[in-house]
């Protein structure tokens, strides 16, 4: 083993190769084998310098299946894996949850090996929603150098109609299209925005609960997450005293967001490289400047369920749904006896009827938005 090299996946993930001095294996010359994670390499205890033994997994992918101890030189070095992430643009912390094995580049916004996922994922349905922006056209994009962050998908001096018509397979009026698909997104509610950036570990419904409990994007960014992890995990080892003893609990810190997401998000947010790509996200106006509404006092609309059906006059459905969660409230797809609210639009259908049946009341979209406003 001449050397073990650490490559960046898509999704950030770090995983240790091992160059090798060549070696037929299976039909074909092997160069390469990869040792998976950390975890591998120390019960192997493969050590740069090694002689090892090779097979091609499924006849496919090298790997290293043991060492060969009584062939060790005395200049054989322990391999580590590295702090920053190997990538010579990038170089942002690299972290490993306890709960696995896997070492990750938390650069996710700026790291150049995980550049066209991260694009594909903010552009998703769930996420930002940019209706044309695929993998295809994305590959042209990064490999042509015209877009290295989510944040260049909003600057018209580097991404516009001429440029994008210039590309393979892209008409004016296409490329027109997805310019104005990307400007529809602007104003985008902070939980879709937050799910968007593609932070590990934080998916729509955690995004929902920080959107919540920050309410803006300034109160998240400024948040001290060293001090709500340790807030959350003494919180969380008091309950665990009280329950044995049959006492009052403490409120939960972020119900629902355990410390190794907490500790991702912090992680995420700990690189200037990510701050700097949400801040010229948030000049481009890609998210909501002000705090969504303060959840209606007194118990109107408190955790209230309701049902959306038909189309709406402005709203979209994706857009009323954002609205009525923010307000922590649950949002369910079909009629029930619990249901407290239909939200009904043109072409409403039997979700209508069966609300009118059981008695339950019917709201249009304005009647929706005095009541989340605490006006009715």
């Amino acid at each position: 083993m001449l050397a073990i090299e650490v490559q960046v996946g898509r999704t950030g993930a770090l995983t240790p190769v091992a160059r090798l001095k060549p070696v037929f294996v299976g039909g074909v010359t092997v160069t390469n084998a990869t040792l998976h994670n950390l975890d591998q390499v120390r019960d192997k205890d493969v050590w740069v310098g090694d002689t090892v033994i090779v097979r091609r997994a499924g006849d496919v992918i090298p790997e290293v299946v043991r060492v060969v101890p009584e062939k060790r030189p005395a200049d054989a070095t322990e391999f580590q894996m590295p702090g920053q992430c190997p990538d010579p643009e990038c170089k942002s912390k690299v972290e490993r949850l306890e709960s696995e094995a896997v070492y990750r580049c938390t650069g996710g916004l700026y790291c150049p090996a995980q550049r066209k996922q991260a694009l594909l994922h903010f552009a998703s349905r769930r996420a930002m929603d940019i209706e044309g922006l695929g993998e295809k056209l994305v590959d042209q994009l990064v490999d042509g150098g015209i877009v290295h962050t989510p944040a260049d998908l909003y600057d018209r001096q580097k991404l516009n109609a001429a440029s994008l018509a210039e590309l393979e397979r892209m008409a004016e009026k296409s490329a027109a299209n997805v310019i104005a698909a990307i400007e529809k997104t602007k104003s985008s509610y902070l939980a879709r925005f937050l799910f968007a950036l593609g932070i590990y570990h934080v998916g729509e419904e955690v995004a929902k609960i920080l959107a919540r409990h920050f309410g803006s994007l300034e109160g998240l960014l400024n948040a001290d997450w060293d001090a709500l992890i340790v807030e959350k995990e003494r919180v969380q080892k008091e309950n665990t005293r009280r329950r044995t003893k049959g006492g009052a609990l403490l409120d939960p810190i972020l119900p629902g967001v355990g410390p190794e997401i907490m500790q991702s998000v912090a992680n995420f947010l700990s690189q200037q490289h990510n701050r700097d790509v949400i801040e010229q996200l948030r000049k481009s106006g890609a998210v909501r400047e002000e705090s969504p509404p303060s959840v209606v006092q007194g118990g109107s609309v408190i955790c209230k369920t309701f049902v959306l059906t038909g189309t709406l006059p402005k709203l979209s459905r994706d857009e009323a749904k954002e609205l009525i969660e923010a307000q922590g409230c649950k949002v369910a797809g079909s009629v029930s006896r619990k249901t407290d609210y239909v939200v009904a639009g043109t072409e409403a259908g039997a979700k209508l009827a069966k609300a009118e049946e059981l008695g339950i009341s019917v709201l249009d979209e304005a009647g929706l938005l005095e009541l989340l406003k605490g006006k009715r």
